[in-house]
């Protein structure tokens, strides 16, 4: 039978109240869907151990032995049932359970194959809940072969007795009919090429593999799968709109450009600068509208790169607005593009939440009537009286902070979309941006301005505050100043107005910025935080970055949109609290002067092994994509990539954005390639595409452009 119509709930060890389980939990409607919920791992049933064999918790055994006694403890809900297990060579384990203990009859002397996941209690292994298995023939232990799949279940699934035992049951159940054979989703000149196994093969080895080799082939084809359909709409998407919408041409290098490159350049461009102005001035001319992305580690001069394609548009008699997520960084902005045009005939204006409503009513008609050149602001910008006589360019800081319905506000500001540049001080693993801005042209600043000290970043566990006090000091005599981050604004308090006991108190704002006052009670001291309102924040803000503060007390709020070249110092308190970006983007407020700059990481002695990790990393490099790649690597599928899933157009099962990228290139090949040979997929031998792809867009969810 066609698995592709065989309804779940007539497959074998189903039945009517399984099958809307499996519908409701995994949205499975026929045994193909089924096949399509891959082993999370395998254990290997081939390799019998001996007790003294065991050396941590992280495998599953299998042992032969007999029972010499057990007991039971407590009674009802409380009850357990502990044995001793002993092996042929004399050693012993004990077994415990606590579940359906009343249902278990253990016989004494009896040969059992033990199969379970030891841990360590009171320095000794034990097994909690191990499946036992009476021995009564050697045929037994001939069929325990291979490797054995086991799934991902959820609690109702496990309540409704379909937990991962019963999930391979029914699945060994459709073998017979799958090595009949399914319809593939490859056409088979693509497999050949790529060396990929027929779907049908690798359904077979992903749940039942006889040996690794076959599992890891398996893996391979299904996960080549996921990805190539994912590209082919995603290039598919983006050629498409190359192809068809217009863009303003802007083909002139004039006198705004020229005059500033001679004149007011504040530093020489570097060589990375100089190819990504060539990279987007390419598309500002090409009769297209631009949808590029610019990458760009902290220091990297993305300002200044956007700023030089505005005077490109102004040479082209356009206008240009830069949107930035908050109001510190669209002033941020303010400042810099004002000291580095000033002496220049360019007209820079200010639009956010603060502006007056006096401010608004010069600003607006001036925007209108093509007086102002470059309108920098946040949200505000969006609002439907805030016109353009002429917007060519939407530069977009730290896209990521604004919806697209908020984004197509801006596209609508003249007749044709004007180009956009989309700029983020947050580096993209390669894999990433090949998927979740795969539609988006990447440009890379790689490379930083001449002159910049390396940041140097220390690792000290709270023990050593005083010498890190005394460092603070130091630097302070020194004429620099210091930030100081934390990751809470004020320790949680119960109905009693008592702060609550936790297990490891964070170190929090509040109590951090009196603990400095008195410690250095001959500096000044500012304090920042995201409850502040907008305008008592800005004038702490201000304070620092004009020196009238020595240090500054914040949360992550200081995260983005802060310059204080005189700031070479940042201390970030509970930093094991952090992610590897987070950290980045904080040491990235520091470095930005010609002094040597530090970041120091205060922890808790006592890290877990991932913590650790991510410690050692940042001490170990600056290089923001590095960080980038690593912090894939660490958070890997379940924690990072699950929030991107909204950003692709069809869902991962198998393949990892963090592990997969040498797939992921050759999927991407394989996709451009067709798409470069027929973009509409008309051919024939194309319509497996077509077919699948209208499949997975049934499925899919929540996939919205990036412009």
């Amino acid at each position: 039978m066609d698995l592709r119509y065989k309804d779940i709930t007539y497959c074998k060890g189903v039945g009517e109240k399984r099958a809307q389980l499996l519908k409701k939990e995994l949205k499975i409607e026929s045994a193909l869907d089924l096949l399509h919920i891959y082993p999370y791992k395998y254990v290997d049933r081939s390799r019998f151990y001996q007790i003294r064999d065991i050396e941590d918790e992280e495998t599953f055994v299998q042992i032969i032995g007999v029972i010499t006694d057990y007991q039971t403890v407590g009674s009802g809900k409380s009850q357990r049932l502990t044995a001793t297990f002993v092996d042929k060579l004399g050693d012993s384990i004990e077994l415990v359970w606590f579940k359906g203990v009343q249902y278990l009859k253990l016989e004494i002397g009896v040969p059992y194959l033990l199969f379970g996941k030891p841990s360590s209690f009171n320095h000794s292994y034990n097994i909690v809940h191990p499946e036992l298995e009476r021995l009564r023939s050697q045929e037994q232990l001939s069929t325990r072969k291979g490797l054995e799949p086991h799934y991902n279940t959820s609690e109702k699934m496990k309540n409704g007795s379909l937990n991962s035992k019963a999930m391979r049951t029914i699945i060994q159940g459709l073998m017979p009919d799958l090595r009949e054979g399914v319809p593939d989703t490859l056409p088979q000149d693509l497999r050949e090429k790529y060396h990929l196994c027929s779907l049908t093969d690798a359904l077979i080895n992903i749940h039942f593999p006889p040996d690794s080799a076959s599992m890891q082939r398996a893996r391979e084809r299904l996960k080549f799968e996921e990805l190539f359909y994912i590209q082919l709409q995603i290039l598919k998407q983006a050629k498409g709109h190359t192809m068809q919408s217009e863009g303003f041409v802007m083909p002139m290098v004039g006198s705004h450009f020229h005059d500033f490159y001679s004149h007011h350049l504040p530093f020489p461009l570097t060589g990375a600068q100089k190819r990504v102005i060539k990279e987007i001035h390419e598309d500002m001319k090409s009769g297209h509208q631009m949808n590029r992305l610019l990458q760009g580690d902290v220091g990297s001069g993305k300002t200044l790169v956007a700023l030089m394609c505005a005077l490109l548009a102004a040479d082209n008699h356009y206008q240009t607005c830069i949107m930035a997520p908050t109001e510190i960084l669209a002033n941020q902005h303010m400042e810099t593009v004002s000291l580095m045009l000033q002496g220049t005939q360019m007209r820079v204006a200010l639009l956010t939440g603060s502006t007056t409503a006096k401010q608004r009513r010069d600003l607006l008609p001036a925007l209108q009537n093509g007086e102002i050149d470059i309108l920098i602001g946040t949200h505000a910008l969006i609002e439907d009286n805030v016109q353009f006589a002429n917007l060519g360019l939407v530069i977009v800081d730290e896209q990521h902070r604004f919806g697209v319905a908020q984004r197509a506000k801006l596209w609508a500001k003249n007749i044709r979309p004007p180009h956009v540049l989309v700029m983020t001080a947050t580096p993209i693993p390669r894999t990433l941006a090949m998927t979740v801005y795969g539609d988006l042209s990447v440009s890379v600043i790689d490379e930083l301005p001449p002159g910049r000290k390396p940041i140097q970043t220390l690792h000290y566990s709270n023990q050593r505050r005083e010498q890190v006090d005394n460092f603070i000091d130091q630097q302070i005599q020194k004429g620099r100043q210091v930030y100081v981050v934390y990751p809470l604004i004020e320790q949680q308090k119960d109905a009693q107005g008592r702060p609550k006991p936790v297990e490891k108190p964070l170190a929090d704002l509040e109590n951090g910025y009196r603990r400095i006052c008195q410690r250095f009670p001959q500096y000044r001291v500012s304090m920042v935080h995201g409850k502040m309102k907008a305008k008592e924040k800005d004038e702490h803000m201000q304070r620092f970055a004009q020196g009238e503060t020595q240090i500054l007390v914040a949360t992550t709020v200081i995260e983005v949109g802060v310059n204080v070249p005189n700031a070479s110092v940042m201390i970030v308190e509970n930093a094991e609290r952090f992610g590897l970006a987070q950290l980045h983007q904080l040491r990235g407020r520091v470095g930005r002067g010609a002094e040597q700059s530090y970041c120091v990481l205060l922890t808790d002695i006592q890290l877990t092994k991932d913590t650790r990790k991510r410690m050692d990393i940042m001490v170990a490099t600056n290089d923001g994509f590095r960080i980038a790649e690593a912090d894939l690597q660490l958070r890997g599928p379940g924690d990072m990539e699950g929030t991107l899933q909204s950003g692709l157009p069809f869902e991962l099962k198998i393949a990892s954005l963090s592990t997969d990228g040498q797939i992921l290139e050759l999927a991407r090949k394989a996709a451009k390639d067709i798409l470069d040979e027929d973009l509409e997929l008309t051919k024939a031998e194309h319509q497996i595409f077509v077919n699948q792809l209208k499949k997975l867009k049934q499925q899919a969810v929540n996939w919205s452009e990036i412009s």
